[in-house]
């Protein structure tokens, strides 16, 4: 019995293999239109003025909240530009934002998927438990040996690690609608698709919304995690800090990316509701 091992890493390493080999394209032309898009994003958050970004983000809030959450967003970016981290700032958000995308536009399918075939659901909710209980640094594994070293494998560890509240949400948003909403739907002679895109999915809007706004945390969350493996941003700040033990940098840069966190979180909190509740 002491010889006796179930070989489950050497059959990891052959799946990776595998995928390398009959993946290889896809996975190229994955890494080359993430990295356009967060390249992308970056000019277009960096290369502005950091008083002209700012105010747009604090009318972004004002619109979508209140003047108070304005206000708060302009201190905090003004704290963000006066500690000298606002193009780290800017490039951790570009790659939340591109992350989080990526994995809105995976999660919110599967979720609908899941909400119209119990079988389906049953079959994707170990898949999910899986990506929610694995150590994220399990994820880098993989995404350095497919996509090699930079901001790609960070953020395809973010994306998978963040995917499952976006399904599970959506899932649970859609399954709440009101049953006789629904039939009186079908009644009318509307469609499925109709009836999911005029009913369901608009009152399973603020379900929808609380679940992209854990998808955002959980990419923040992962942030120092990227900067292991050259992501740079305030991820990279952090972990420079800790290489060097300089706590005066490591705070700088932990409170920024609070400030980032709080003001996702209050923009995707309240996304999608009434104003005046």
């Amino acid at each position: 019995m002491d010889d006796f091992r179930i070989p489950l890493g050497d059959w990891g390493e052959d799946i990776l293999a595998w995928m390398l080999d009959a993946l290889g394209g896809f996975f190229n032309v994955l890494r080359a239109v993430l990295t356009e898009t967060y390249d992308a994003l970056v000019w277009a958050l960096s290369t502005p003025p950091w008083w002209a970004i700012t105010l747009i983000f604090a009318a972004l809030a004002w619109w979508i909240r209140s003047w108070k959450l304005a206000i708060g967003t302009v201190l905090g970016f003004v704290l963000i530009f006066g500690v000298n981290q606002w193009e780290n700032a800017m490039s951790t958000l570009a790659l939340v934002l591109v992350a989080t995308v990526t994995a809105v536009i995976i999660a919110v399918p599967l979720g609908i998927l899941a909400a119209t075939s119990r079988t389906f659901s049953a079959l994707i909710r170990p898949v999910l438990d899986f990506l929610q209980t694995m150590p994220p640094m399990v994820y880098l594994i993989p995404a350095l040996v497919i996509f090699r070293v930079g901001v790609i494998p960070g953020m395809v560890a973010t994306i998978l690690f963040s995917l499952a509240p976006g399904v599970r949400f959506t899932e649970l948003g859609i399954r709440r609608v009101d049953r006789e909403v629904v039939e009186a739907g079908e009644a009318f002679g509307a469609s499925r698709w109709r009836i999911l895109r005029q009913v369901q999915l608009p009152l399973a809007l603020p379900t929808i919304m609380a679940g992209i706004n854990q998808v955002i945390m959980l990419a923040l969350s992962m942030v120092v995690i990227a900067g292991m493996v050259g992501a740079g941003g305030l991820g990279g700040q952090v972990v420079g800090s800790l290489n060097r033990l300089d706590e005066g940098l490591g705070f700088e840069a932990g409170i920024s990316v609070v400030i980032l966190a709080i003001f996702l979180d209050r923009l995707t909190s309240f996304a999608g509701k009434d104003k005046t509740t």
